[in-house]
């Protein structure tokens, strides 16, 4: 078994609110940090905000407040979501912290003294949403694939990177089916290689009053990919952290389609180039839509995913996303679906289980029984199933596998009618009961909130895969704690 599990969500530009997009990503990590305790190993989770971009400082410009302020304010923002979705990360990391900065420098003036960084005159399309430079291949109609919007021509002498130097190296890593995840996006970055080739990047800017200075020129701010990317390691300590040296080189960086470039080949050229172990996966995950349309704030479509949980909950609202959108693929992002979920999979289906099962326990029992030898109920359960799924990233199957073995539950009260036959009623209570805990722990990556509702009224503490089987618990001293899901009407 793996000792350790390293996860990171890319940081967030802080130019405006986070949208259900973010809250999408960092869910998504947030379970499979949690899967990874749920099994034993040592975790360490990272999420953050990017708060040197340029696009940052443009929008304090036309707030009228000053960059410093202005990044501060909306870093909170995006630090309240991580708590209000109930995150599990082990650090916060912003790009304007000490620690940050002097490791940006330190591997900016690592592959300087390599040589691997000069001086040159440049003409090219920029985008400020991208912050990047575009070529012709990434417009549509003139306008940036990713913004919606026409790129601005900037002449100006920078700093640029040999990433040309690597492409033999970074074509051999993205063509191997392990590294980029899945493999539909692993094949347009190979197709993209095999076509254009790698051009050398430009890693700084000009005359900018924001952002992280290059070591070697006070007049340039070090260009955002060198600055953000050096994140994943600046949150360990690098170079001679004890995280460092546990933790890296990363499991897992979580992101989205429209950066998948820049993670799976500019990403470890740095570190090939500043010669740091790469890391083992780049997860990518599709946009999430609205009516069709990607969720953007730059787009004006974003949905506040903060209103979205102070309404429903945050469960129903992590339940809803895992559940409708594939991380493989874009997806719909629905509120009616948030609804009909609420109502139809989490009260009906789970929240009703969950009170008809303790009402029995109570009324025939007074909530107490003791350890049953029964188990028929555990053979309806198929956990190597809902690990496959884990194992493939595919959370969407691995909930409605769960699902199955709720729906086979309540089914089983159905068939032996407990408040009828008084025989066995007390081995089909007990074996609910162990099914309920059973199913506890399975949500718990996904439901924490509500697992520990459950725990809470089963009387149990917090269990791992290793406890999912049945007639472990022993005796069971239960409480009816209120209606799990109120239905939305």
């Amino acid at each position: 078994m793996k000792n350790k599990f390293y996860i990171t969500t890319a940081i967030d530009y802080v130019n405006g609110a986070p949208h259900v997009g973010h809250a999408y990503e960092k869910i998504l990590a947030d379970v499979l940090a949690r899967w990874n305790r749920l099994n034993n190993v040592d975790t360490f989770f990272l999420t953050g905000t990017d708060e040197n971009a340029q696009k940052n400082a443009q929008a304090a410009k036309e707030a009228g407040i000053k960059t410093e302020e202005f990044v501060k304010k909306n870093s909170a923002v995006f630090e309240k979501l991580c708590n209000l979705l109930n995150l599990t990360n082990d650090d916060f990391i912003k790009t304007t912290e000490k620690r940050h900065v002097k490791v940006a420098q330190s591997i900016f003036q690592t592959i300087f003294d390599k040589g691997e960084i000069y001086k040159k005159s440049y003409s090219g399309l920029y985008c400020e949403g991208c912050e990047a430079f575009l070529a012709k291949r990434d417009l549509v109609d003139e306008r940036c694939s990713e913004h919606n919007k026409e790129p601005k021509i900037i002449e100006e002498e920078n700093y640029f990177f040999k990433l040309s130097k690597y492409e033999k190296q970074i074509l051999k890593l993205v063509s191997s089916e392990d590294f980029i995840v899945p493999k539909g996006f692993r094949k347009e970055i190979v197709n993209r290689i095999k076509t254009d080739g790698l051009k050398d990047i430009s890693v700084s800017r000009p005359g900018m009053d924001w952002g992280i200075n290059t070591p070697i020129d006070d007049n340039h701010k070090i260009y955002v990919w060198i600055d953000a990317l050096s994140n994943y390691i600046s949150a360990l300590d690098y170079p001679n952290g004890k995280k460092f040296n546990k933790y890296w080189p990363a499991d897992i960086h979580v992101v989205g389609k429209g950066i998948n470039w820049f993670h799976s080949v500019i990403w470890p050229a740095i570190l090939m180039s500043a010669e740091i172990d790469l890391p083992k996966k780049i997860l990518v995950h599709g946009y999430l839509t609205f009516n069709g349309q990607k969720i953007s704030k730059s787009l004006g479509n974003a949905i506040d995913p903060i209103t979205l949980i102070e309404k429903y909950g945050v469960d129903p609202f992590r339940y809803t996303l895992l559940k409708d959108i594939p991380f493989n693929q874009d997806g719909n992002f629905s509120e009616n679906s948030l609804k009909e979920r609420v109502n139809n999979e989490l009260a009906n289906d789970l929240g009703n289980l969950i009170g008809r099962v303790l009402t029995l326990c109570e009324k025939y029992f007074e909530g107490e029984l003791k350890k049953q030898n029964d188990d028929e109920l555990l053979d309806k359960l198929d956990l190597c199933k809902i690990e496959k799924y884990f194992s493939k990233y595919e959370l969407h199957h691995a909930l409605e596998e769960i699902w199955k073995f709720v729906r086979e539950a309540n089914k089983y009260v159905n068939d032996k009618e407990p408040w009828k036959n008084e025989k066995n009623r007390k081995e089909v209570l007990y074996n609910l009961l162990e099914a309920l805990r059973v199913i506890s722990i399975l949500i718990s990556p996904f439901m924490p909130g509500t697992s520990e509702r459950i725990n809470n009224q089963l009387g149990v503490g917090i269990g791992l895969i290793e406890d999912v089987k049945f007639g472990i618990h022993g005796d069971y001293n239960v409480k009816k704690e209120g209606v799990l899901f109120k239905k939305i009407e």
